[in-house]
């Protein structure tokens, strides 16, 4: 940062603060500096919250210095952690919901909180349910889509949207569309519900991108399942990613259209560059080369901008449809392969090499005889940095970000057949002036710190242990965080705890 940004940013207010889950926060890159080591996070405080599933997403209120965690063990219900006199973090109380199916996302916004429910019936209509944080008295509710899945606000706190997943029940008989409410604050809450039926003329062209279409008996707007929502700094533009899909949808919040629809493509696994650990049973840890190409299938989703241009950070997890009335998912020894294409076939589906690799059944038959001509691995076990304007890919963090888990002796063997370190979560936020990604990964219960500053060139910074399973990593900015300094806030689902890091001051 030049002297004169430098003395800009000293001087000017920022952004009110949004948070969402695995949060999605807009960068301000005027944020006053504080002085910190970028490096050193570590672990300031904790709290238990129960078992598996007690401890998901986060959203804080810097107003009220509450945290509100959602729970789904033995029923819907957010908890209410009081940080007032952090680092001692206590529970004040429990919401709870007995008449929805599940909770899956909260977020906050001046003095509002917002959580997202399902219905009675998961394969209904959804609700969005908003309450003062102060006294946690109930606003509003609205009526949304099926399965909202992530809720989040725009930053200027005038829209709240929800990324409505609307899976199939486990049957697959039953099969919503997917679909994106945006609601109208100002409006007195008006919601607009839109799927993605109008995309349909442009199927072939998507798939030819690399975006998924191929559930049974499905529609497209059935068949689209949006997961996660990040907004624009200036509250104009939404990116949804469609996990199963393998793209990124657009949307214009102002007037609530769907625009844009982003396909993926593949990770090219025969590149140096992008190599694999395939196999849990090889008695060893070594990321290599194969012929096979890896669908992305991002979860969370990130705004940042940096050098005047933004972007998007995904977390490519893997996610697949794996249900009763339909499994997408095959092991590559179970797999008649052409053999033309693979001439050494039964060498590759040994256990030690690719036999082991979990892949999707619905793809690469691509002349329709019975055979595979090609193998699609289920998620890209990467991060990966995209520019938000063109969705070009800028950067792609995998086999570094993996190497170093395995540098660790933190790298899991026994899910090198099934989407590696998993990354789940991510946020990007600044921190001494540097942009800095923080990427959850759920299968190594670890933290990855990468300075994204240059997106095109992300440089590791640091890796630290996390509670089972990370699923909401949520960034707190020195002025809202209860002691001034930067704050990362992770809820694990696997151990229902609440870690809070923090860095050093310099």
């Amino acid at each position: 940062m030049n002297r004169k940004k430098l003395f800009f940013a000293l001087l000017t207010a920022t952004m009110a603060f949004s948070a969402c889950k695995k949060t999605s926060e807009p960068i301000d890159e005027t944020e006053p500096i504080v002085a910190e080591d970028i490096a050193s996070f570590k672990e300031i405080a904790s709290i238990d919250l129960g078992g598996e599933t007690s401890a998901e997403i986060s959203a804080y209120d810097p107003s009220t210095k509450k945290l509100f965690v959602f729970s789904n063990e033995g029923g819907a219900k957010v908890e209410v952690i009081d940080l007032t006199n952090y680092p001692t973090v206590t529970k004040l109380r429990t919401l709870t919901y007995p008449s929805n199916a599940g909770i899956n996302s909260v977020a906050v916004n001046n003095g509002l909180l917002a959580v997202a429910l399902d219905g009675a019936d998961k394969q209904g209509n959804g609700d969005v349910v908003v309450l003062k944080t102060s006294d946690l008295s109930e606003v509003k509710k609205i009526t949304v889509g099926a399965m909202p899945d992530m809720v989040t606000f725009s930053p200027d706190g005038n829209y709240i949207l929800s990324a409505n997943e609307g899976e199939p029940n486990d049957a697959y008989t039953v099969d919503p569309v997917g679909s994106i409410s945006v609601i109208n604050v100002k409006s007195n809450y008006s919601v607009k519900t839109v799927d993605f039926s109008g995309f349909e003329s442009q199927k072939a062209t998507l798939l030819a991108g690399g975006f998924r279409i191929y559930g049974p008996n499905a529609s497209f707007a059935q068949d689209i399942e949006p997961e996660y929502i990040a907004v624009s700094a200036d509250s104009k533009k939404a990116f949804v990613t469609l996990q199963e899909n393998n793209g990124v949808a657009e949307v214009d919040i102002v007037s609530g259209t769907i625009t844009k629809i982003n396909p993926l493509g593949t990770r090219d696994i025969s590149m140096a560059e992008n190599a694999f650990d395939v196999s849990d049973k090889d008695s060893k840890t070594v990321l290599g080369t194969w012929p096979i190409k890896a669908f992305y299938l991002p979860d969370a989703i990130s705004y940042f901008t940096t050098g005047g241009t933004s972007y998007l950070a995904l977390a490519n997890e893997g996610d697949t449809r794996a249900w009763k009335g339909y499994d997408e998912e095959a092991r590559v020894k179970s797999l008649k392969l052409d053999a033309a294409k693979f001439p050494t076939a039964a060498t590759f589906q040994i256990d030690a090499n690719l036999g082991r690799l979990t892949v999707t059944k619905a793809f690469g038959d691509t002349d329709g005889d019975g055979d595979y001509d090609e193998l699609y691995a289920t998620g890209g076990r990467s991060l990966s940095i995209l520019n938000a304007s063109t969705g070009a890919l800028v950067a792609n963090i995998g086999k570094d970000l993996e190497q170093h888990v395995i540098d660790a002796g933190k790298y899991d063997d026994e899910r090198s057949d099934n989407k590696g370190v998993e990354v789940e979560g991510v946020t990007v936020a600044q921190v001494n002036g540097k942009t800095l990604a923080f990427i959850g990964m759920e299968r190594v219960d670890m933290i990855a710190v990468y300075d994204v500053s240059t997106p095109a060139s992300p440089k590791f910074v640091q890796l630290f242990a996390t509670g089972d399973a990370p699923e909401g990593v949520l960034f707190v900015k020195p002025k809202d965080s209860p002691n001034g300094r930067s704050l990362l806030i992770v809820a694990s689902e696997g151990d229902g705890t609440v870690k809070f890091f923090q860095p050093n001051k310099i």
